[in-house]
């Protein structure tokens, strides 16, 4: 190789730098000896300050020195070519600082040359174009990155074990080794030169480099442009000298503790990361209660030992806090809590705060500069961190690695949490238990199957609102606690399952208990009534597809007792039955002509049907409405606790005070449901609407009501309210909507049901009225007034169908309708072919038909054509009335329907005092043929089920008013209209609308 300085200015600037660093000497010392080097052969250098040259001749050298160091020390370190890991990774190691060499060297070079320039061209090149100057932090980062990589190399003593694997070769440099480093004896450790061999020259180097840039900056002025960069590049270099000094020596304390350790405590702790900050065995300490011989304070991790054993801890994830004395301080992390006790206050104070320090240097992921503790961030560790943690003791969490937020040693806030066997769960967290909104995976046994949770939770278990969708296909949207099924849901199976079903109801621990609804496609059945633990229990009605309704008992999941049922053919059966709705045992069936079978029922294979008893065809025909009419359920499922699982959270969330953060867990949230969402958990976080913002929006939801108490604009209030999906009515509105639906759309489309439908409509309406009334209680409690006083009850009824009944109805209108057309089907059949027979007549003649007196007839409205005759005009008497009152099928609140009722009455009055020149008020004699007329021009359909669906609907108020008096004439035309079928057939030829008037 050869000497390491092959001029005679390289070895005489080396051995005088050498020699000034071990002697300081004043700043004309250094001036003295640098005229060696400002002679006639330096040409301009002579022009240009001291220091400059000075600093010229220092980059000059150090430049030489590390293209040495590259081609005689770490060139020759990297070609042997290890078998080990441990070797290789020592390798890694080498290849790396020969990288921060190379760098360190480029950089060097380039300040070189900005000197060089200057230097030549002082007049017209400032100081500040030199790279030191200009360039300070670069040049400062170049540094950092080759300390650290020494720092490695030192700390697991990669030199040594380098030399090791190349003895021989590295015997014959030692004669070289000790020309460069004078202080190397002739026995010492050809790997301990090495390290010398590389600190030496860059200690040296930051030193010079501290004196000269210090005398530079005392020879320009306070004013000068550069001052301001010569004092920012001292500072720099001289916090540069402290940094090296503090990571070298960390670096040989780490080094030396190796040695201290077993091999097999070695073999965990040794990795070129680790820099021993703190040692018990220089500053004593003990742990309580764990047990440690011995404690170790890396830079990254705190470390007890006890016996073989080795007990590290992240420092990311400890959590330093004072202890009760002087002597002690606590130290939290994921699964434990102890305390370091030192033996006077002076140890406690040195250990909490290098521990204190350590923990903040971590979470910066970067090491203090210059010194420990001595960054410009603060040096207290934040209580809120984020970080990742593979639990190891025994749990629900055990083996788990949770990453995300932690507080205090515990997961806190938002965080994922993967277990080994596929399981795991995105959401919030608390004191180290899931606790907010969250989503779990659960793998199954069969391949890509999984269930997918998607709900809230408390302290650790499902508790609140949540939508889950298990791997056999099946969907449940409704209410948990304690990680089961618990108040309201529905659990609902694809069409395409083996056994196809729909739940919607009460839950108690996870099994179907309570009043609830469900579908069995199957059997083409649908279950109205009572569960308990999973099965059908107590009363009950089952309506089948076929139109046949059950009312019962049940018990364990089977018909027991006595029960009715009813055929689509208005069939009445009263007996016992098998689960298949087959007569058996003792029973009586009443025909829809009034004939009666009653005795024993049975049925075997191949037989069908058979009976003994006795049939009685002597029975008078029943009221046609007391069978056909029949509705099941009433007063066996009290209304007002039928949907209470419903209510339920929406008072809960009311009594609670409205809380935003709540809002989801007591009710609910909309999610779309797919497989292409349930691929990744993050994204159906975001597809929740906001939840941050629902503090602000019920903060907003009750202003806004305390703003809008007046009668009409709390109308529009509450219907912007119920149309509004976010808002906690419009959320309680469409859950009763999904009940509704469930339980009379499709198969409990059945007239025997309309009785339960419209009690449900009403209750509906009280509830939301009660809840909007809760919001208003909290919205004053928020603004400091005075809460309202308690309605009485027929207050409360006033306002549910003035205000709240018309606002739901429609969205219960359609099935509520629907059971109202099917009960009163053979009414309006007969109504319908009455109004086609009366279509038939002309005006003139259905007024003579229907007794109309002739000096109310309104001859001046039928204006006559040339050839035409009063007899043949058609649709032309009382127009308006008829008009009017066709606009009745074209809303669907009954009030609006009565108001509609009362201008047709008004309409008819005006006409006839039109007529007669003067105001003349209708006798109900006179009022009603008139009517009847209105009404079979008007043509309105299903006008039984709109008068029923009225009357029931009406407020309470109306009963014996005005429009209690107008609906009773109405329904009077209706029954007339439904007879005129049989006088139709008994009318005298002179009727015959040709006939000439």
């Amino acid at each position: 190789m050869g000497s390491l300085l092959s001029s005679e200015v390289g070895w005489s600037w080396a051995f005088w730098a050498y020699s000034l660093r071990r002697h300081p000497a004043p700043m004309a010392a250094i001036r003295s000896n640098l005229a060696w080097f400002s002679g006639p052969e330096s040409g301009t250098l002579a022009m240009c300050s001291p220091e400059e040259a000075a600093l010229l001749r220092l980059e000059e050298v150090f430049s030489a020195t590390l293209s040495r160091i590259n081609s005689f020390v770490l060139q020759p370190l990297l070609e042997a070519e290890p078998s080990d890991p441990w070797g290789r990774e020592c390798l890694q190691l080498l290849q790396q600082l020969h990288r921060s060499s190379q760098q360190l060297w480029e950089v060097t070079e380039e300040s070189l040359h900005s000197l060089q320039e200057r230097l030549r061209h002082p007049d017209s090149i400032s100081l500040e174009s030199l790279l030191l100057l200009h360039s300070a932090d670069r040049v400062l980062q170049v540094h950092l990155e080759y300390i650290e990589s020494y720092t490695s190399c030192v700390a697991v003593q990669a030199f040594q074990k380098a030399v090791k694997r190349r003895s021989e070769y590295w015997q014959g440099q030692r004669k070289a080794l000790q020309q460069f480093l004078s202080g190397m004896s002739s026995e010492g450790s050809v790997g301990t030169a090495l390290v010398q061999a590389l600190r030496q020259p860059l200690t040296h180097h930051v030193q010079q480099c501290v004196l000269l840039l210090l005398s530079l900056r005392d020879t320009v002025g306070e004013s000068h442009p550069t001052r301001e960069l010569l004092v920012h590049t001292v500072t720099i270099f001289g916090n540069l000298q402290s940094f090296m000094r503090q990571e070298l020596d960390q670096a040989m304390a780490t080094q030396a503790l190796w040695h201290t350790l077993s091999s097999r405590q070695r073999d965990v702790l040794c990795t070129p990361a680790h820099r021993l900050l703190q040692d018990s065995q220089d500053i004593p300490v003990t742990v309580t209660p764990l047990r440690a011989e011995r404690v170790l304070l890396f830079d990254d991790a705190l470390v007890l030992l006890q016996g073989h054993s080795v007990h590290t801890f992240d420092l990311k994830l400890v959590w330093v806090e004072p202890g009760q004395d002087r002597c002690m301080f606590h130290l939290l992390t994921p699964e434990e809590e102890f305390s370091l006790c030192s033996k006077d206050p002076q140890g406690q104070v040195a250990w909490q705060w290098k521990v204190t320090q350590a923990v903040c240097q971590t979470l910066r992921r970067k090491k203090d500069f210059p010194v420990l503790g001595a960054g410009l961030e603060p040096s207290e560790p934040p209580t809120c961190r984020c970080g990742a943690y593979t639990f190891r003791a025994e749990g629900r969490f055990s083996q788990a690695t949770y990453e995300g937020e932690w507080y205090g040693g515990r997961p806190h806030g938002k965080g994922t949490l993967k277990w080994p066997d596929g399981r795991n769960h995105v959401g919030d967290f608390c004191q180290g238990l899931e606790h907010g909104f969250g989503i779990r995976l659960v793998p199954q046994a069969s391949e890509d199957k999984f269930d997918c949770y998607k709900c809230h939770w408390r302290e650790g278990s499902m508790c609140g609102y949540g939508i889950c969708e298990y791997s056999t296909s099946e969907v449940y949207k409704g209410y948990f606690q304690e990680g089961l099924r618990h108040g309201f849901g529905v659990l609902e199976s694809t069409p395409q399952t083996p056994q196809p079903c729909r739940y919607t109801g009460h839950w108690e621990r996870g099994q179907r208990s309570g009043y609830g609804v469900q579908d069995d496609g199957d059997r083409g059945e649908r279950y109205i009534g009572m569960w308990q633990a999973d099965q059908r229990h107590g009363p009950g009605v089952v309506v089948t597809q076929a139109g046949v309704c059950y009312q019962g008992t049940f018990q364990a999941d089977k018909m027991v007792g006595p029960g009715i049922l009813l055929c689509e053919d208005d069939s009445l059966y009263e007996g016992t039955f098998t689960r298949d709705l087959t007569f058996v045992g003792k029973g009586k069936v009443t025909f829809p002509n009034g004939f009666t079978l009653e005795g024993s029922f049975g049925s075997g294979a191949g037989r069908g049907l058979h009976t003994q008893g006795v049939l009685d065809t002597a029975a008078l025909p029943p009221d046609p409405g007391s069978t056909r009419k029949r509705q099941l359920g009433l007063g066996v499922f009290p209304v007002e606790s039928r949907w209470q699982g419903v209510y339920g959270p929406f008072q809960d969330f009311v009594q609670a005070g409205c809380p935003g953060d709540l809002q989801e867990a007591l009710l609910g949230f909309h999610v779309q449901s797919s497989r292409e969402l349930r691929k990744s958990q993050e994204y159906l976080c975001c597809e929740r609407t906001h939840p941050e913002d629902h503090a602000g929006r019920m903060e907003d939801i009750l202003e806004e009501l305390l703003q809008h108490r007046a009668p009409e604009a709390l109308q529009q209030c509450l219907r912007k309210a119920l149309s509004n999906s976010l808002h906690p009515l419009g959320k309680l509105l469409r859950t009763l909507m999904l009940t509704f639906q469930a339980t009379y759309s499709g198969i409990g489309a059945n007239k025997h049901l309309q009785g339960l439908a419209q009690e449900e409509v009403k209750q509906h309406a009280q509830e939301l009225w009660a809840a909007y009334r809760g919001l208003l209680q909290v919205a004053l409690q928020c603004k400091g007034q005075a809460p309202e006083e308690d309605q009485d009850a027929e207050a409360r009824d006033l306002q549910v169908h003035r205000l709240m009944l018309p606002l739901v109805l429609p969205s219960f209108y359609s099935e509520l309708f629907t059971l109202y057309l099917l009960l009163h089907e053979r009414e309006d059949s007969l109504y319908s072919q009455g109004i086609a027979n009366l279509s038939l007549f002309p005006d003139t003649k259905l007024l003579e038909f229907l007794d109309v007196q002739k000096h109310l007839w309104p001859l001046k409205d039928l204006m006559l054509t040339t050839n035409q005759r009063y007899s043949l005009v058609r649709d032309a008497c009382f127009l308006s009335a008829t008009e009017c009152l066709q606009k009745m099928i074209t809303t669907v609140d009954p009030r609006e329907k009565l108001e509609v009722l009362e201008r047709t009455y008004g309409e008819i009055e005006a006409t006839v005092s039109r007529m007669l020149g003067q105001e003349h008020k209708l006798p109900m004699d006179d009022l009603l043929p008139l009517l009847i007329y209105v009404v079979s021009r008007a043509q309105i359909q299903h006008l039984g089920a709109e008068i029923h669906l009225i009357r029931d609907m009406m407020a309470p108020i109306h009963t014996g008013g005005l429009y209690d008096f107008l609906l009773t004439a109405l329904e009077s035309c209706y029954e007339h209209i439904q007879k005129e079928d049989m006088r139709l057939h008994r009318l005298p030829s002179r009727w015959n609308s040709r006939e000439p008037w």
